[in-house]
């Protein structure tokens, strides 16, 4: 019997992507020979290109997708990958745009999400119901795992070590203040409203280096973050943001000691790497989309507006769910990760 063919849709965005990853691991587990595509923003698919459970990784231009041009790349690339006649398509997104794929794609069978976002039920053959109205989105992808009758309790590595990346993270970790503890600092995020304040990471910083001069903190994320970064460098404070590559950034995040993140890409590396984390959750539901296998590391305040899910905050004292997490009690609970680790 030939292998079995199979196409994961999930192009975005960069921590949905990671809570997908182990779809991947559980079919490859499950099925060694079989031959798996997956299906990404371009911006993102450095994540998954070079890795050794993928047959192969397709582009999808998400930026002027629905111009002329980006039709015509992404239309090319669904009917390119229809001639691969693939037994299994996963649409793991739920959007108009990845179901239309799927459809375009003409798979054996077709699985989505039942969401009822864009009525994206029609393009697929069975639809996945999300196990709980708070079930985690990790926990909803496993679903599909199970809907084809696979097991989902076979152990996997989420994000394999890229030795040689690993190693060129520990020389830069080395020559700028050694590899004892690292602290990594996450202060970005898509929504301005998901961004715990900036002075409050300053200050954080401020009483974790006086409470250990010999504690070091690296500053991640984006080009778009280096103004965060700027601000927050100092004596012990290393700014790395839009410094590095993605799998540099994951080995930054594998070999921190504690993460301090807000609801953000980093967060979700960090606890797929079983990183000790303290994630910062304001508008949105840390039940579904925290740290996956780590809840009780989420602080977030009860407040009735908490979680909005809204990118815009409409509260009487604007983002208080994130103004009023105090430095200190952030820094009480770094305190226990780094006592945790024999700090």
């Amino acid at each position: 019997m030939a292998p079995l063919k199979i196409l994961i849709l999930k192009p975005s965005s960069l921590g949905d992507v990671v809570h997908a990853l182990p779809v991947l691991r559980l079919i490859k587990g499950n099925l060694p020979d079989s031959q798996i595509h997956w299906w990404i923003d371009a911006r993102l698919a450095s994540l998954l290109e070079g890795d050794p459970d993928l047959t192969a990784v397709h582009h999808f231009v998400r930026k002027g997708w629905h111009a002329p041009a980006g039709w015509s790349h992404n239309l090319r690339t669904a009917l390119r990958l229809r001639r691969e006649r693939f037994d299994w398509v996963l649409d793991l997104q739920g959007l108009a745009r990845s179901a239309l794929f799927a459809w375009l794609a003409d798979g054996g069978l077709a699985l989505g999400p039942d969401s009822g976002r864009e009525a994206t039920g029609v393009f697929y053959d069975r639809l996945i119901a999300r196990p709980s109205p708070d079930a985690h989105a990790v926990d909803w992808n496993l679903d599909f795992v199970r809907a084809l009758g696979l097991e989902t309790k076979l152990p996997f590595d989420w994000l394999p070590v890229r030795a040689a990346v690993a190693l060129a993270v520990r020389h830069q970790a080395r020559q700028s203040g050694g590899l004892g503890r690292w602290i990594v600092f996450c202060p970005g995020a898509r929504w301005e409203n998901k961004r715990w304040p900036l002075e409050h990471f300053r200050d954080l910083a401020g009483q974790l280096c006086a409470a250990d001069p010999t504690l070091r903190i690296a500053v991640v994320g984006s080009a778009e973050d280096r103004p965060l970064g700027a601000a927050l460098a100092g004596k012990q404070v290393l700014d790395l943001t839009g410094q590095t590559t993605l799998h540099e950034l994951i080995e930054w995040l594998r070999m921190a000691t504690v993460v301090v993140s807000n609801d953000s890409a980093p967060l979700h590396l960090a606890a797929a790497m079983g990183r000790p984390v303290v994630a910062l959750f304001g508008p949105t539901n840390a039940r579904r989309t925290g740290p996956y296998g780590a809840p009780g590391s989420a602080l977030q305040l009860r407040l009735p507006c908490v979680p909005c899910q809204s990118r815009t905050c409409s509260w009487d004292i604007p983002v208080e769910c994130l103004k009023a997490l105090s430095p200190g009690l952030v820094a009480t609970a770094v305190g226990v990760h780094l006592r945790a680790a024999g700090a």
